[in-house]
């Protein structure tokens, strides 16, 4: 034991570096797969725990005013209903003129059971104390954080003679409120609902179901509509669309940590075998002696186990310690998704789990090298003192005689005359670079949402609505501004077919001056019943482009030639975008009052002209409509992404450090091998400076080999995988943006460098050695 223990004592401090390398990259490791695994837990636990403590509803059925929304609670699949509510859609807002957001008023005397929303400020509605002048209303959090409003403050709705008090803020696990897009949920007393002056368009039930088997939701939504018919369902939600949407980006960015922390758990796996195979084969006159000595091959295999794994360990605990100590002060949703995790039932067993998982991972590749120098054997065999690879080759003779530097020619020789064992140093080292190029090709499709947004289908920066502007009123004052163009919109919701939930239908822009829409695959749509649609809609339709798809609309059929794909990030993709001329068309095959679509357009979509400043365009449009027009700036992905900037930071430094750990494994093979050689290479009149060179080209060349292989594998593997992450949120293929070719270059340039710049003090040390030291590696 004590000769085991000096071993490994003398064998840290001549490779000190490299220790504390591996120690820090493991820590890097750990810390970035808790990480994930805490963002995962962030991401689906507050919908789940909302859904059960709330026994939330698996489908919610939005109904005409007039349809026996009740009758769905005798189907055989509910368990329980919630409601039905009569609702009344209308505008909120704070103070006149204030930004205004859609809500959905629920009457009801009571709080459900079924569905119960979940009380996080204020109070319930009180029969006694809000039936009176001072009306209350119960807002759902996620309209109530859009709207800045809070338990005391008065809302102004339209529709309504008198002003609500907010009494009470909710949860639920319902789809949470998208402005333009998803209506917030609020509640009110049935008599307030009857005060007001909403028209049959703006009235309807609501109706929640839970379900035996959540398996069924399709199926209840088929009944649902056979039972009430089509052209009486306004709307569908179901509770997968809730826990995607409460998952979000989250899932996005556990994704991308758990993707690098696995694959920096790989990288470090093969760099530490990499570099016991390495120090085995440079101290084989070491293990022959401790065999000599007695040392049984399994006592040898077992201090190199030892020896990586307590670094493995300490790295681990390192990891574990700074996440569980500085993981909640991390600013933003990471800091937020650790303080949550740390409060889960599983928290405490799963880190182990996942920081055992690490240390095996490591243990196994250190086994398996370490199994090599348990087959040395205790007689060391004589090696030659010239060059290994026998003759050098005609293309080196040929470069030699045109005069190249022998530097250069001997230093490409050194680092490929042994194919095997270049290819796999090569190997080791462009698994990071790899790695570090799909993280640079993250950050350069973020960017390209932030600064090229109408490429990835958001070309507008800016919604504008009024409800007090005749709309010619509002298509002048919006064609008077000169920094933006605007485009006429309307939506509706759509039964797909199926009539297993509902889509969105969009009109935007007319035939004479079409959307510009970011279509990547087919064609715009400029003629009759053309539409473009995301790749959610094509893939829950199971279409594709060139085909026709049907839908309804309050009854009414719409039949549409999907004539291109475009990028859509709205609604999980599932959007169908066609001309407001078309929209408004139809169908003629039921011309009922009832069934004609709004005169108007519902909003204006603004695309603003280059260099244009949104913030200046919304306060300019303020001024010159005298506040009468509400004004909405289109969320950016790229705005709730931003945390990936700092991770891809955070990640690029793990792998960095572990690149750092395969090129000092690199640097010693080839001051080893070229050691041996310093007979040969004097003999034949290089100076100790070209052997320093020779030293340093041969790491640099192997560096540069795969620095090259890392990042043409790593540019193709960013777009596959973002695409393949685009493809399933429904955004669809198309978004990914390679690094541009100078960052590329700049990272094969630094690498190199490094590499370089690493190899040339361990070079000249060895070049200055006297010939009498070298002759001891002859053995």
């Amino acid at each position: 034991m004590r000769a085991a223990a000096r071993w490994t004592q003398a064998h840290l401090t001549a490779h000190r570096p490299a220790a504390v390398l591996t120690a820090l990259a493991t820590a890097g490791i750990t810390i970035s797969l808790l990480l994930a695994t805490a963002l995962f837990a962030y991401a689906t636990d507050p919908w789940q725990r909302a859904f059960t403590q709330s026994s939330g509803a698996h489908v919610w059925i939005h109904t005409q005013g007039g349809a026996d929304a009740g009758s769905l609670a005798a189907l055989d699949e509910v368990r329980a209903a919630s409601g039905p509510f009569r609702t009344v859609r209308t505008t909120a807002s704070l103070q006149p003129g204030d930004a205004r957001a859609t809500l959905e008023l629920r009457g009801t005397a009571k709080r459900p059971a079924t569905a119960a929303p979940q009380i996080t400020a204020g109070r319930w509605l009180d029969n006694d104390t809000d039936a009176g002048t001072a009306k209350g209303i119960v807002l759902e959090s996620s309209v109530a954080r859009a709207m800045w409003a809070k338990p005391g403050d008065t809302l102004v709705l339209s529709g309504f003679a008198a002003h609500l008090r907010v009494v009470g803020i909710a949860d639920t696990a319902e789809v949470t409120f998208r402005a333009g897009e998803t209506p917030g949920v609020a509640w009110v007393l049935p008599e307030t609902l009857h005060a007001s002056g909403a028209g049959r368009d703006q009235s309807g039930n609501t109706i929640g179901l839970r379900l035996g088997d959540p398996a069924d939701t399709d199926y209840v939504v088929q009944r649902a509509v056979t039972r009430l018919g089509a052209d009486q369902i306004t709307d569908v939600s179901t509770w997968r669309q809730a826990k995607a949407e409460a998952e979000g980006d989250n899932q996005l960015l556990g994704r991308l940590l758990g993707l690098f922390g696995l694959g920096a758990l790989l990288a470090a796996a093969l760099a530490v075998g990499g570099a016991i195979s390495t120090r085995i084969r440079g101290h084989l006159r070491d293990i022959s002696i401790l065999k000599a000595i007695g040392f049984t091959p399994g006592q040898v295999v077992r201090m190199f186990v030892a020896l990586h794994l307590g670094l493995a360990l300490l790295g681990v605990a390192l990891g574990a310690l700074l996440t569980q100590a500085l993981g909640a002060l991390v600013p933003g949703r990471i800091g937020e998704a650790m303080a949550l995790w740390q409060q889960l039932p599983g928290h405490a067993w799963l880190t182990l789990v996942i920081s055992g998982g690490v240390v095996a991972f490591i243990g196994a590749a250190t086994c398996l090298a370490a199994w090599r120098a348990g087959r040395v054997p205790p007689v060391p065999v004589a090696r030659a003192a010239t060059a290994a690879g026998g003759r050098a080759s005609t293309l080196t003779r040929r470069a030699l005689g045109l005069r190249v530097s022998p530097a250069l020619v001997l230093g490409w020789r050194g680092a490929f005359h042994r194919p095997l064992r270049s290819f796999a140093a090569v190997a080791r080292l462009a698994v990071p670079l790899l790695l570090i190029t799909i993280a640079l090709g993250a950050w350069t499709t973020l960017d390209r949402f932030s600064s090229h947004p109408e490429n990835v289908g958001l070309p507008a920066a800016l919604t504008a609505r009024s409800d007090t502007l005749a709309d010619r009123e509002l298509r002048q004052l919006l064609g008077s501004q000169r920094q933006m163009t605007a485009y006429p919109g309307a939506e509706v919701q759509a039964l797909v077919p199926g009539q297993t939930g509902t889509i969105t239908l969009r009109g935007l822009g007319t035939d004479t001056r079409p959307y510009p829409s970011a279509v990547v695959e087919g064609r715009a749509a400029h003629g009759p019943n053309e539409a473009v649609a995301g790749q959610g809609l094509l893939d829950l339709l199971d279409a594709r482009v060139g085909d026709w798809v049907r839908m309804t609309v309050a009854g009414r059929p719409h039949v549409l030639h999907i004539v291109g794909r475009n990028i859509e990030t709205a609604d999980a993709g599932r959007v169908v975008s066609t001309t407001l001329d078309t929209l408004r068309e139809g169908n003629t095959d039921d011309p009922s009052p009832q069934a004609s679509t709004p005169p108007r357009p519902d909003f204006y979509q603004l695309v603003l002209h280059h260099g244009a400043d949104p913030d200046s365009a919304r306060e300019a449009l303020t001024r010159a409509s005298a506040g009468r027009l509400e004004i909405r700036e289109i969320p950016n992905p790229a705005d709730q992404l931003s945390a990936v900037r700092a991770v891809s930071v955070g990640l690029i430094a793990v792998l960095t450090l572990i690149g750092l750990v395969e090129l000092a494994t690199t640097v010693g093979a080839g001051v080893r091998d070229r050691s041996r050689d310093l007979l040969a290479l004097r003999a034949v009149g290089l100076t100790p400076r070209q052997i320093t060179a020779v030293i340093v080209s041969a790491t640099a060349f192997i560096t540069l080999a795969a620095a090259l292989a890392g990042t043409t594998l790593g540019v193709l593997a960013s777009q596959w995988l973002i695409d393949l992450q685009g493809r399933t949120s429904g955004w669809g293929t198309g978004i990914a943006q390679r690094p541009a070719l100078g960052i590329l270059l700049l990272v094969i340039v630094v690498a190199v460098t490094i590499a370089a710049t690493a190899a040339t003090l361990p070079a000249a040390r060895s070049a200055r050695r006297r010939l009498a030291d070298s002759a001891t590696d002859l053995l």
